[in-house]
């Protein structure tokens, strides 16, 4: 019942699909019919529905990144409490963009078998699970498991959160993704922020500093409870009532709660869809990894350029919470700036030269202008909410929208793996800064070409559908 209720609650995509318009035209034929009384009388009330899904949202976005951030904040604490080796606590810093590489793939396949919601849902269960575990799970092994867990729901909520966006919100993708983003992006600072206070607070523990954030995970399910338990209603009850040259409300629902069709999500042949094939896809990827690659960086050494220019080191901590607390307005404003832009390559140019002109000024003033250097690479990491509004505008349909969403998320975060260890190697060989930041600039730049190309107006059902079938009725060729 959930995506019957996306589906019927929400306005429908313009589509240059007959199979669309004629699937809406039946829709709203059948609720003069008796095959659709049941389906419409049991959804729930518009507002009802959409202010359910807006709230879960916001709340799976509030726990896509403390499991990380509040394990840096007290990792010298956990290495100390579980006798871990400097090399395996480097190999953490790794392992959250692998697994979510690895994990990140499953998500379409588990959406379509499942429905997003369902999966959304089980990614916030396996956060708290394992956020509530690995503290307590004795020994490296046993934490390693228990965040592969939790990194493993949020691997696949990453994908999915797209998809949910594009299926309710068709015509506010821009502004539900900044929403969302926004929401991403406060976790991210409070968790970073608040992490080492609170555990001293709660009796200065670091089991108990990094488990009390499994409470904010599991009250993250609650909104997905009602929307799997409508999903699984819809998915199962029979079709077979309606005639065949007839299709119900009833049946529209179904397919579009799988993924293979109803209005606006494209039928059977999105299925069809060589993603590889897709220029637009490979671009969109390679920005992703680009950008996720600049973000890790910054996070992860960017408070260690400012220690080793002579600031203080709460200081330095203080300018790092200013340039990911940046991502909190302004990962509402750009996706909503770039749904309304046809082509979102000025975006990309502009984030691009802030991050050039923030590491120009680490190279020449790191502490004198540190101030600036922060507020200019917060602006320029920014780049991940318009990647992700990206994804949702280059594509037509639902089942488009996931294989994108996995396919730039995944090939992204295996691009971005080497960064911060290569950042780290150049550092500790130079012994100094000069290297690992020119390396950085470097990379700014293949980001701005291949986000450019990403941004252009063009969806990767034309580039990537199958040899034999042709393009959509007024759609470019590819």
């Amino acid at each position: 019942m959930m995506c019957f209720m996306a589906s019927e609650e929400t306005p429908t995509p313009t589509i240059a699909s007959p199979t669309a318009a004629d699937s809406s035209t039946r829709t709203g034929r059948a609720r003069h019919t008796g095959h659709a009384d049941h389906a419409e009388k049991s959804a729930p009330p518009r507002a009802w529905a959409v202010r359910l899904v807006t709230i879960g949202i916001v709340l799976a976005a509030l726990n896509l990144r403390p499991a990380i951030t509040s394990l840096g904040a007290l990792l010298e604490d956990v290495r100390d409490g579980l006798g871990m080796s400097g090399s395996v606590a480097g190999l953490l810093t790794s392992v959250p963009p692998l697994c979510f590489a690895v994990f990140g793939v499953a998500a379409p396949r588990l959406a379509k078998r499942f429905g997003a919601s369902a999966v959304v849902c089980a990614g916030m269960i396996a956060i708290a699970a394992g956020l509530i575990i690995r503290p307590y799970a004795g020994g490296t092994a046993g934490f390693l498991a228990a965040s592969a867990l939790a990194l493993m729901g949020i691997a696949v909520s990453n994908v999915l959160m797209p998809v949910i966006v594009k299926r309710w919100f068709p015509d506010r993708v821009g502004s539900m993704t900044g929403l969302y983003s926004m929401a991403l992006a406060l976790g991210t600072s409070l968790a970073a922020a608040v992490t080492v206070p609170m555990t001293h607070a709660l009796g200065g523990s670091w089991r108990t500093g990094l488990a009390v954030w499994a409470a904010l995970a599991t009250v993250a399910v609650l909104p997905w409870l009602p929307l799997v338990r409508d999903r699984g209603a819809a998915a199962t009850r029979p079709a077979q009532n309606a005639p065949a040259q007839n299709t119900t409300a009833r049946d529209t629902a179904t397919r579009d709660s799988s993924g293979h069709g109803g209005p606006g999500h494209g039928g059977p042949a999105d299925d069809g869809i060589r993603i590889t094939r897709s220029r637009t896809a490979w671009a969109l990827a390679v920005f992703f990894g680009l950008q996720a690659t600049a973000a890790y960086i910054t996070m992860g050494w960017m408070a260690q350029i400012f220690r080793d220019a002579g600031v203080s080191a709460s200081t330095s901590g203080v300018l790092l919470a200013v340039t990911m607390a940046m991502g909190v307005p302004l990962a509402f404003v750009i996706p909503r700036l770039a749904a309304r832009l046809p082509q979102q390559g000025p975006i990309v140019v502009v984030l691009g030269l802030c991050g050039l002109s923030g590491y120009a000024g680490l190279y020449l003033a790191p502490a004198a202008g540190a101030w600036a250097w922060a507020l200019l690479l917060g602006v320029s990491n920014c780049a991940f909410p318009l990647a992700l509004t990206m994804v949702g505008m280059r594509a037509r349909t639902g089942a488009g929208v996931a294989k994108l969403s996995a396919f730039a998320q995944s090939v992204g975060y295996l691009i971005s793996i080497p960064g911060p260890l290569l950042v780290g190697v150049l550092y500790q060989s130079t012994d100094g800064w000069t290297v690992p930041i020119a390396l950085m600039a470097t990379l700014m730049v293949p980001q701005i070409v291949v986000g450019v190309l990403a941004g252009r107006d063009r969806t990767v059902e034309d580039e990537a559908a199958p040899r034999s079938a042709p393009p959509a009725s007024g759609a470019p060729a590819s």
